[in-house]
């Protein structure tokens, strides 16, 4: 497989891609997935070898992997780093799979740590966090197809598949091959622990799911629950506006030439979702799950009710992280009766 110049055919289709010196993107398939791929960058400097990201554990993604690495003359086993952006398994159980094989060093945001232990642990039951934070939000219904859809119950028959990183990412720079260095900047919101690598000398950025192209990512899915995720996601936002700008190198979707101008987009986007969602309190909804009912979703603006169980999962949930930054904010009141959170005017 030889590398084709960025922006040369459609962002998810399997190739490797050139999108600066030394920089080539390769889009791995997802099972099942709107998301279509992810992204995974290798980075290259003589016969040295690292990895942005690493695809979900897949037998495609990693015949796809290969081949693309064929196409700069090397192999699997020459990953020499995987530098993670998130904990989300379609960015990191390759990287296990692969680490297993070969060795290679996996690098992981140090605040990913309490959602990798969770996820890890056998006796956790899969998306129990989610569940229970479905049920405050009076999506009863949700949280009840979702265990009969993913027959969560018992034991978590998938723990063998994660493991720690080699190293605990915190910020600052780091080199990462003689001639480049990366800064680690950690941007919460997606998950606690997420992270994007600015490369400031090529002006690059790998914005992970942090900065999306086409979508606005799910806020605050992990198993280990943040207190309020949103106003994380947003606060991650301003700070990477307030760095220099850099071409966006996303984990879905194309190369864009511009953090900044989407990161603008999707502040205007949260900052009329806040407005929308707190209309539907005002007009009588009382819990994220009535709320959500009123919202139209994707950008089709389809029904709740339209959606697979797994998105009308994180639609709740995302409403529930607009409500309860609404009330962090003064513009809601809360009050909590039977376990379920109700909102009302403040």
């Amino acid at each position: 497989m030889e590398a084709t110049p960025e922006g040369s055919a459609e962002w998810s289709e399997p190739g490797l891609y050139t999108v600066a010196p030394g920089v080539h993107r390769i889009p791995l398939p997802l099972p099942n997935d709107g998301l279509r791929a992810v992204n995974v960058y290798a980075l290259t400097e003589g016969s040295d070898l690292v990895l942005i990201d690493s695809g979900w554990a897949l037998d495609e993604a990693r015949e796809q992997l290969a081949a693309a690495l064929k196409g700069l003359g090397a192999e699997l086993g020459d990953v020499s780093q995987f530098l993670v952006t998130h904990v989300h398994r379609d960015h990191y159980t390759q990287a296990v799979a692969l680490r297993r094989e070969f060795g290679g060093r996996i690098a992981l945001g140090k605040l990913e740590e309490p959602s990798l232990r969770m996820t890890a642990d056998p006796d956790v039951v899969p998306l129990i966090g989610q569940i229970r934070s479905l049920r405050m939000c009076g999506a009863d219904p949700v949280a009840d197809e979702l265990v009969r859809v993913f027959e969560i119950h018992g034991r978590n028959t998938e723990a063998s598949i994660w493991e720690r990183p080699d190293e605990w990412l915190t910020p600052g720079r780091r080199s990462v091959l003689p001639s480049r260095q990366l800064d680690v900047v950690h941007t919460p919101g997606h998950t606690a622990g997420h992270v994007v690598f600015d490369d400031g000398a090529a002006g690059l950025m790998f914005t992970g799911d942090h900065v999306l192209p086409h979508i606005t990512p799910s806020i605050g899915f992990q198993p280990a629950v943040a207190e309020m995720p949103l106003r994380d996601f947003l606060d991650s936002l301003r700070l990477v506006r307030g760095m220099p700008d850099r071409r966006m190198l996303p984990a879905h979707g194309p190369v864009a030439d511009s953090v900044h101008a989407r990161v603008d987009e999707l502040l205007d986007h949260h900052a009329q979702r806040l407005d929308v969602i707190a209309t539907t309190i005002v007009d009588g909804a009382a819990t994220a799950y009535e709320s959500a009912l009123r919202l139209g979703w994707t950008r089709r603006q389809r029904k709740l009710g339209e959606l697979d169980v797994f998105n009308q999962m994180l639609a709740v949930l995302e409403t529930a992280a607009h409500l309860d930054l609404l009330v962090h904010q003064g513009k809601l009141a809360l009050l909590v009766e039977d376990g379920v959170r109700r909102y009302s005017v403040a």
